[in-house]
């Protein structure tokens, strides 16, 4: 959910199999803007292909697949996958011009995801709004799920959903505690697990009603948490990955 995110292949012959075991960091080159939609593999539901070629460089797992609309690069958290095996992507974030230092290599376009189960429910990615770019989802708007009233956390730096909107220019760089319910979740994307949470404050509508947060700590959907963490502003990921209000660092306490 702190740099950027991927798609197609660069040529460089590869063996399939592990690399290397250094930690590949995230460093996003100049991008070129947004991929046109019509030559990206649909990024709403999930990419669903055959893997044709794996390259592991902790902590992600690089796969080639063959999809409907040609081959792609997708990056996700670190398994075992056989050449020929399909799978599905979800959430797919996608990176134009990264380079991965573990492997000495930029790739032009690669999707950064999680491996959705075999035969999983892909419902839990919202679909994005018609019309919009690949690289441009994913900013606020989580699937619906029934939140109800999450009582306020305590303490002096404590907010609510709403409340860390409405007061966002006098929170900027601040920590906060905000208790709410995780409405999503997406764990391994850039090196940190990221939670969209909700409290039945704040106005659906205007989307003030959910927050993004950012955490090194696991969690689940459906999880009501306790998060601390700092208030950031426009933060901009790359690939058109930007966030009017986000918190990050966050510790979660499941309570």
């Amino acid at each position: 959910m702190r740099n950027a995110l991927p798609l197609t292949l660069l040529a460089l012959a590869v063996s399939l199999g592990c690399q290397s075991k250094k930690s590949d960091a995230i460093v996003a080159a100049p991008t070129s803007g947004v991929m046109p939609a019509a030559s990206a593999p649909s990024a709403g539901p999930g990419i669903s292909g055959k893997v044709l070629e794996r390259i592991d460089a902790a902590p992600y797992c690089y796969l080639r697949l063959k999809t409907a609309k040609g081959e792609v690069w997708v990056a996700v958290p670190e398994a075992k996958i056989e050449k020929g095996t399909e799978v599905t992507v979800a959430n797919p974030m996608l990176m134009n011009n990264f380079e991965s230092k573990t492997l000495n290599r930029t790739f032009a376009e690669v999707f950064f995801g999680t491996l959705a189960p075999a035969g999983g429910d892909m419902a839990a990615a919202p679909a994005a709004p018609a019309g919009t770019p690949p690289s441009k989802i994913g900013t606020p708007a989580p699937a619906p799920m029934e939140v109800g009233k999450v009582d306020k956390a305590t303490g002096a730096d404590a907010q609510t959903v709403a409340d860390v909107w409405a007061k966002k220019g006098n929170l900027k760089e601040k920590t906060v505690t905000i208790r709410g319910k995780v409405v999503k979740y997406n764990p391994g994307v850039m090196g940190k697990n990221w939670l969209h949470l909700q409290d039945g404050s704040g106005d659906a509508g205007k989307g003030t009603h959910d927050i993004t947060v950012t955490s090194q700590d696991p969690a689940a959907k459906g999880d009501v948490v306790t998060i601390k963490g700092v208030v950031r502003l426009d933060k901009d990921f790359g690939a058109g990955y930007t966030y009017a209000v986000i918190v990050e660092d966050a510790k979660v306490v499941k309570k």
